[in-house]
């Protein structure tokens, strides 16, 4: 079978890929960077899409030629300017499945959310049930199944698996937001993928709405003080945080970017369990239990480092872009600096080499601070600390002597450069 797969690259979709690969299935990935997929096949099959602009029947339907069967898993918690959330869970997948209608392509599997229903508050939500909702209203023109999962786990960390991995992780206790009583049925991604699977090669599973969930219902709570018993982390108490505290938190998330922010703390308070039985009785997977999964993978040194550097990143970044910028507001308005920009340069030049100089020094620490294309940013600032330490060096030798070591820093400055690189890009 020949199969569309939308969100290919995200975390749920590249399990998908794997195993409808490993099934014998020819998967075309529709992304927005071919490279992340192509890379993980046999061959290059990938082609280029944008949920944000694809929002037409006829965007799709060069697509679909020789498609057998569609499944989207594209997604994004929150909407940002880059990320239209609208178009990307709603106008692209309605536009899409009005392409299979148009091309024949009967079979369509989507996958949505279980907080996907009235009553939960956020445009995650609403934009997803639109979709949702779509395809129930096809009726016989498509052979439609939307899958609604819970929290979906694996032994790789993302999105909210990896600040919940992150806040078991915490060395001196684990915070919870209120009393940590939110419920979640959490479902392994394997289980999900056999849904898939099942779902695709099963005619007769057609015109549904399914929850695919854990068979327990685990709190906040349970599920952090189990993941950091997984970690290999020695207990520590928990510490119940004010609502109006994560909330605030949450609004500066929208403003920063990252994985808390209010849509998460809206989804987290809504709550995600189902129907296991019924899960089960439609689709005959019985997902596995979460302490079960837990001790078939055990933790390895590689999620340690993972959950433990996961706050310690923004703080590195934070950090490196504030050396940046403020060395050169400090070389703009001091005179001291002024006064050894004579001296190293000459009356002549110094001033314009110095406002130079603080000018990209600026311009750096903000690129660092969005986050922009980290691995060139890390070229171009270890290029510029050897350029200005072997500058330094040639004019003004003694600096390395100097107590304060004001050379001998662009060292460990450079290498926390380095380390930001290797950890900063996600996918």
């Amino acid at each position: 079978m020949k199969i569309l797969l939308t969100g290919a690259n995200g975390f749920i979709g590249r399990h998908l890929l794997a195993r409808l690969v490993a099934a014998g299935h020819e998967v075309m990935p529709a992304v927005r960077h071919l490279e992340e997929t192509d890379r993980l096949l046999p061959k290059p099959t990938s082609i280029r899409v944008d949920l944000n602009r694809d929002t037409t029947p006829e965007t799709w339907l060069p697509r679909l030629v020789g498609i057998d069967a569609v499944v989207n898993c594209a997604g994004v918690l929150q909407g940002s300017h880059k990320q239209k959330i609208a178009a990307i869970h709603a106008e692209a997948p309605i536009a899409l499945f009005r392409a299979c209608a148009a091309a024949g392509v009967r079979r369509v599997i989507q996958i949505s959310a279980i907080s996907a229903v009235d009553g939960a508050g956020t445009a995650y939500a609403a934009s997803k049930k639109e979709a949702d909702d779509f395809l129930a209203a096809s009726g016989d023109t498509l052979d439609w199944i939307v899958l609604r999962p819970s929290l979906v786990y694996a032994r790789g960390a993302y999105g909210g698996t990896a600040l919940f991995r992150a806040l078991a992780a915490l060395p001196l206790m684990i915070p919870l937001v209120g009393s940590g009583q939110q419920v979640f049925q959490p479902l392994h991604v394997d289980d999900l993928a056999d849904t898939v699977l099942r779902a695709l090669e099963t005619p007769s599973l057609r015109g549904v709405i399914i929850d695919p969930v854990g068979p327990e219902q685990l709190t906040l709570h349970r599920i952090l003080t189990d993941l950091r018993r997984w970690l290999g982390y020695a207990p520590v108490p928990t510490l119940a945080l004010p609502l109006w505290l994560i909330a605030a938190v949450a609004c500066i998330g929208d403003l920063l970017g990252g994985t808390i922010n209010t849509t998460a703390l809206k989804q987290l308070q809504f709550g995600n369990a189902g129907d296991v039985a019924a899960f089960t009785a439609a689709t005959g997977i019985r997902p596995r239990r979460w302490s079960d999964a837990l001790l078939a993978e055990p933790a390895q040194l590689q999620d340690r480092w993972h959950a433990r550097l996961y706050f310690l990143r923004p703080l590195l970044r934070l950090a490196i872009a504030a050396t940046w910028i403020v060395s050169g507001i400090v070389g703009l308005i001091s005179e001291a600096a002024l006064a050894q920009s004579v001296k190293l340069f000459g009356t002549g030049v110094s001033v314009l080499a110095m406002d130079t100089t603080c000018l990209a020094d600026i311009a750096i620490g903000l690129l660092v601070l969005r986050r922009w294309r980290p691995v060139s940013m890390a070229a171009v600032q270890t290029l510029l600390v050897v350029a200005y330490t072997a500058f330094l060096t040639g004019a003004e030798p003694s600096l390395w002597l100097e107590p304060f070591g004001p050379l001998l820093k662009n060292i460990p400055f450079a290498a926390a450069v380095l380390m930001l690189a290797a950890i900063e890009v996600e996918r």
